[in-house]
C-alpha cells in the first residue's frame, strides 16, 4: 500500500479500513485457548476479555448469550475456556474483536496433563534441580513476604515468625493470589523483592485452594521468574493434594505458612537452650582437659627426677664415673694384650732372624751384587765373594780346592 501512496494522492480512511478489514476477514475461524477477565453480560450478549495466561496479552470477545450458557460448567473469572473465534473488525469504529462460536471449559484432567507436559519442559531444561537450590541465611535480616491482601496466610507467617524471633523485620507485598492478575502481580512483587539489597529471603505464600485457584503458581513465566532470582525463595502454598510447580523451582519448600516460618525463621529459646547446651559441653571439656593437665603435671613433678634434682645429677655422676672406669680397664686390657702379642711376635722374628744363625757361628757367603751363595758347585776359582759373620764381613778370594785335602 505504501508504494500506492503518497502525501499527494492518499487513501480515504474508509479505503484503509475496509482493505484492514479484508485482511482480517481472511483469517477466519481459529481455537483459541487462554483465560476468561472482566466477564459482564448485558441483553442478548456476553462480553469478556480473554487473556494469555503467560504473556501480558489478552483481546475482547463478544459471545452470544446462548454459546456462554450452552457451555458446563457455566465458566467464571479466571476459568480456562478454550473458544472458537471470528475476528471481527468494524470499519466504521476501526474497532477489533472476536466472536465466539463455541466454547469449551478446559477440565481438570486436562490442566494436570498440560501442567505434567510443563513440569516435563522446566525439568529437562535443569530449573528444578537439586544443584542450583541456595540455602537459606540463618538469621534473615529482612524477608519479603508475597501473599494475599489481609490473608490468614499474611497473619501466620508474620505471628509465628515474630513469636520466634521477636526482631525480625518483614516487607509484605499483598497481590492476588488467584484469577486473572495473580501472575503478573506476584511476578511484579517477586522481581521488585529481588532487587531489594535488604531482602534477604522472598517467601510466597497462600494459604491452600482448589486446583484451578492454585494454577497461578504453576505458571510457566512465574516459575522462570522465580528461577532467575539471586534471593533464595520459599514456596509456601497450603495444599498437599497437588503441588504447584513453585514448589519444585524455590529453594525451600514449605507446607504451609505457618511451617514456612518454622523453617525460615529460627526459635529463639531453641537457640538460647542450643547455646545454654554448647556452652555447658564446653565447660565439661575444657573442666575435664584441664584435670587431665592437672594429673599429669602432678605425676611430673612426684617423678625422683623432679622431686629430688641433686640426686638424680649424682646418680648420673656415677654411671659417668663407671663408665669411665670401664673404659680404662677395657683400654688397658686392650693395650695389655696388644704389648703381649708385641713381644711374641718380636720374640719369633728375633729367632727367625739371619743374625741370631750367624751369632751361632755361621757365616753367610755372598757376591758383591748381594747374591748369596748357596751351593760351592757355584763358586768358581778367582770369584770375589764377600763372607758375612755376626760382628763384620770379609772379602776373600775362591781358590781351586785340592782334592786330596
Amino acid at each position: 500500500m505504501s508504494s500506492k501512496t503518497t502525501p499527494e494522492q492518499p487513501l480515504p480512511v474508509r479505503t484503509v479500513l475496509q482493505m484492514v478489514g479484508g485482511w482480517i476477514g481472511k483469517l477466519g475461524t481459529v481455537w483459541v485457548e487462554g483465560q476468561i477477565t472482566e466477564l459482564t453480560a448485558r441483553g442478548g450478549t456476553v462480553f469478556l476479555t480473554l487473556r494469555d495466561p503467560v504473556a501480558n496479552m489478552s483481546a475482547r470477545v463478544t459471545c452470544p448469550r446462548g454459546v456462554y450458557e450452552a457451555t458446563v460448567p457455566r465458566p467464571v473469572d479466571g476459568a480456562r475456556v478454550v473458544m472458537n473465534l471470528k475476528p471481527d473488525f468494524w470499519v466504521n469504529k476501526g474497532s477489533f474483536a472476536f466472536t465466539a462460536l463455541e466454547m469449551r471449559p478446559v477440565g481438570v484432567g486436562e490442566l494436570l496433563a498440560r501442567l505434567e507436559r510443563l513440569r516435563q519442559v522446566l525439568a529437562s531444561e535443569g530449573l528444578f534441580g537439586v544443584d542450583r537450590k541456595r540455602r537459606l541465611p540463618f538469621l534473615p535480616g529482612t524477608i519479603g513476604l508475597i501473599c494475599g491482601r489481609d490473608s490468614a496466610a499474611e497473619r501466620d507467617v508474620l505471628e509465628n515468625s515474630r513469636r520466634r524471633w521477636p526482631a525480625v523485620r518483614f516487607k509484605v507485598e499483598p497481590v492476588a493470589v488467584q484469577g486473572p492478575y495473580a501472575v503478573t502481580e506476584v511476578t511484579e512483587a517477586l522481581r521488585k523483592f529481588d532487587a531489594d539489597g535488604e531482602i534477604d529471603v522472598i517467601v510466597i505464600a497462600r494459604g491452600g485452594g482448589s486446583m484451578e485457584d492454585l494454577l497461578p503458581f504453576s505458571d510457566e513465566s512465574l516459575i522462570r521468574a522465580v528461577a532467575a532470582c539471586r534471593t533464595p525463595v520459599v514456596s509456601a502454598i497450603g495444599h498437599e493434594q497437588d503441588n504447584p510447580l513453585l514448589d519444585l523451582v524455590a529453594d525451600l519448600r514449605a507446607s504451609t505458612p505457618t511451617d514456612a516460618a518454622k523453617k525460615v525463621v529460627p526459635d529463639v529459646g531453641e537457640q538460647l537452650t542450643l547455646i545454654r547446651q554448647l556452652r555447658d559441653r564446653g565447660r565439661r571439656v575444657a573442666g575435664g582437659w584441664l584435670d587431665r593437665e592437672t594429673a599429669w603435671l602432678a605425676a611430673v613433678r612426684s617423678r625422683p627426677s623432679l622431686a629430688d634434682p641433686v640426686r638424680e645429677i649424682e646418680r648420673r655422676a656415677e654411671q659417668a664415673e663407671q663408665l669411665r672406669d670401664r673404659v680404662r680397664r677395657s683400654l688397658t686390657g686392650s693395650l695389655d694384650r696388644a704389648q703381649d702379642s708385641l713381644e711374641h711376635l718380636r720374640a719369633r722374628l728375633v729367632a727367625l732372624s739371619p743374625a741370631a744363625t750367624l751369632e751361632r757361628g755361621y757365616a753367610i757367603v755372598q757376591r758383591p751384587p748381594g747374591d748369596v751363595v748357596r751351593l760351592a758347585r757355584d763358586v768358581a776359582p778367582g770369584d770375589e765373594l764377600m763372607v758375612r759373620f755376626s760382628d763384620d764381613r770379609v772379602a776373600v778370594v775362591a781358590v781351586k780346592k785340592d782334592p786330596a785335602t
